[in-house]
């Protein structure tokens, strides 16, 4: 990959030193006819970021979560800004972190930059911990919540 296509390493802008971070390749899959990115896209990529850093990061799987803990992590509410287009090819730094944890909700700050550190989409994210067979919010257990916490940021 070109030296120019690299997003900066920390995604060009102030972000919690707690963030989870990862990148983004933009797809041909992701665009539109205009060869940008069509909306709907973002949202999808919002949540394979939680769904990374749960795995990542938080060390447990959405197969776990789902398939064997019982639980599902549904998304409850989005805010989300469009502040730029991304193109096919360019790579995404994105960045994920915790605002506020509730009993059964964590509410994220989600932010993609392109590579010469512009924003490009920014949304807050507030996801809810049910249990899959009652469709209930259930309690956060807390070794789960020791590990969110992390990238809680402090401000």
């Amino acid at each position: 990959m070109a030296e120019s296509r690299r997003p900066p390493a920390n995604g060009g802008g102030p972000i919690s030193p707690r963030a989870y971070r990862s990148t983004i390749l933009i797809r041909f899959a992701h665009c539109d006819p205009a060869g940008i990115v069509f909306f709907p896209r973002y949202l999808e990529m919002f949540n394979n970021l939680v769904e990374d850093w749960c795995r990542d990061e938080l060390g447990v799987s959405f197969a776990e979560i789902h398939e064997r803990r019982g639980w599902g992590l549904p998304t409850v509410h989005l805010d989300v800004d469009f502040a730029a287009p991304s193109v096919l090819g360019e790579v995404l730094a994105a960045s994920l972190v915790v605002r506020r944890i509730g009993t059964s909700s964590i509410t994220s700050e989600i932010q993609f930059r392109g590579p010469d550190g512009s924003e490009r989409v920014r949304g807050n994210s507030v996801v809810v911990l049910i249990d899959a067979r009652s469709r209930r919010a259930v309690s956060i257990p807390d070794d789960l919540r020791a590990r969110i916490e992390r990238f809680q940021d402090a401000s």
